[in-house]
C-alpha cells in the first residue's frame, strides 16, 4: 500500500512538473495548461455551446492528412496516441469550423471543386501571403461527417464563419462584392447582409457574448501604391496578412471603430466572457516578424496587457462559454519542430 501511494505521489509530481514546464513564469492567468495535440499544424479550436466538446482543424500527417480537415472530441481529451473523429469529408481543404446550437458543425471546404488539396502558395516576391480559394463554401455537417446543408452558394470565397452565442446569426467573410467584406446571415443561410464596406481584407470575426458586437481583424491599404498591390494580389486569390489591426462594430456593422493602432499583424481576436475586453494575437513589438503572443485589450482600446510569453507563436485564443478555460494554439513544447498544437488552460482573471 505504501508503494502504491508513493507511485501516485510520483505521478502527481510528474504532472505538476509537466504543467509547470508548459507555463511560462509570467503567464499569471493560467492556473494549469494541458497539451491536446502532438504533431502537424493544429489550430482554431472552438467550443460547443455546452462547453463539453471542441472542434478544430489539423493537417497532422500521422493521421493520414495532406491538408487541413476538421476533427472533434471532448474538450479535455489528449490526442497523443489516438486520432480524433473527423467531421469533414476528408476531401479538398477545410477551414474555420464552429458549433451550431444543435451541436452540428459549420466549416468552409473546397471539396466540391476538387477532391485533392489545392496548392498553398506561401510567398510572392518574397512576401508572405495567404491563399483566398474561390472554391470555399460554408457547409453544415453532423458528428458523423454527413454534409447536411450548403449555407453559401455564391461564386468566390465564402469562409471564416462563426456563430453568435445567441445561436441566431453567423458572421463570415466573402469576396462576392469584389472585395473581402464581412456578412451576416441566419444560421440556415438566409437573410444575408453585408456589414463592412471599406477596401481591405476584413476577416476572422467573432460576436460578443451578448451577440450585440463583432470584433474582427482587417488590413486597410494606405495610399494608391498599397491599394494597387492589394487589388493585384486579390485578383490572384491572395492576400498579404503582415499588417492588420483590430476593429469593432455593432452586429449590424454600425458604430465601426478601429481598436488597435499597434502596427505589424494584430489578429485572432476573441471576446472575454465579460464582453469588456478582447484577447488577440500580435507581433507588434517585433522587428523580425515573431514571436506572436496573446494580449488583452479593453473594448475602448485601453489597458493593453500581455498574456502569453512564447518564443515563437501563440495565437487563436478562445474562451469557453463559462469563462473557466481558454483554448489556444502554440509552438511551445514541439521539440524544435514547426508543429503548432492546441493547448487547454484553466483561466484566472
Amino acid at each position: 500500500m505504501k508503494r502504491f501511494f508513493l507511485l501516485i505521489l510520483l505521478l502527481l509530481n510528474s504532472c505538476a512538473k509537466q504543467n509547470s514546464d508548459l507555463i511560462k513564469p509570467q503567464e499569471k492567468n493560467f492556473k494549469s495548461l494541458k497539451q491536446l495535440t502532438f504533431g502537424g499544424d493544429n489550430a482554431e479550436a472552438y467550443w460547443s455551446f455546452d462547453d463539453k466538446k471542441i472542434v478544430f482543424q489539423s493537417n497532422n500527417s500521422k493521421w493520414g492528412l495532406d491538408c487541413d480537415q476538421m476533427f472533434f472530441g471532448n474538450f479535455d481529451q489528449s490526442y497523443e496516441t489516438e486520432i480524433p473523429k473527423m467531421v469533414s469529408t476528408g476531401k479538398g481543404r477545410t477551414t474555420c469550423s464552429y458549433f451550431l446550437p444543435n451541436n452540428n458543425i459549420i466549416f468552409a471546404s473546397t471539396h466540391e471543386a476538387q477532391e485533392s488539396c489545392p496548392e498553398t502558395p506561401l510567398r510572392v516576391d518574397g512576401n508572405y501571403v495567404w491563399p483566398i480559394y474561390d472554391s470555399y463554401d460554408i457547409y453544415e455537417a453532423d458528428f458523423d461527417g454527413n454534409i447536411l446543408r450548403k449555407l453559401t452558394d455564391s461564386p468566390g470565397y465564402d469562409a471564416e464563419a462563426t456563430v453568435s452565442p445567441l445561436g441566431d446569426k453567423i458572421v463570415f467573410t466573402s469576396d462576392r462584392s469584389g472585395d473581402l467584406e464581412l456578412y451576416t446571415m441566419n444560421i440556415d443561410g438566409s437573410n444575408v447582409k453585408q456589414i463592412t464596406f471599406d477596401l481591405g481584407y476584413d476577416g476572422g470575426a467573432f460576436f460578443s457574448p451578448d451577440g450585440s458586437k463583432i470584433v474582427f481583424r482587417a488590413s486597410r491599404p494606405n495610399g494608391e501604391e498599397e491599394e494597387n498591390i492589394y487589388k493585384e494580389l486579390l485578383s490572384q486569390g491572395l492576400v498579404q496578412p503582415t499588417n492588420m489591426e483590430l476593429f469593432i462594430c455593432d452586429s449590424d456593422g454600425s458604430n465601426l471603430k478601429q481598436l488597435t493602432f499597434l502596427g505589424n499583424a494584430n489578429w485572432a481576436p476573441f471576446f472575454h466572457p465579460s464582453g469588456d475586453k478582447i484577447l488577440f494575437s500580435s507581433n507588434y513589438n517585433s522587428d523580425i516578424g515573431f514571436p506572436f503572443n496573446i494580449y488583452s485589450i479593453d473594448i475602448d482600446g485601453r489597458n493593453l496587457k500581455q498574456i502569453t510569453y512564447g518564443e515563437m507563436f501563440d495565437s487563436f485564443p478562445v474562451f469557453s462559454n463559462d469563462g473557466k478555460h481558454l483554448l489556444f494554439s502554440s509552438n511551445r513544447n514541439n521539440g524544435g519542430t514547426r508543429d503548432t498544437n492546441i493547448f487547454l488552460a484553466e483561466w484566472i482573471d
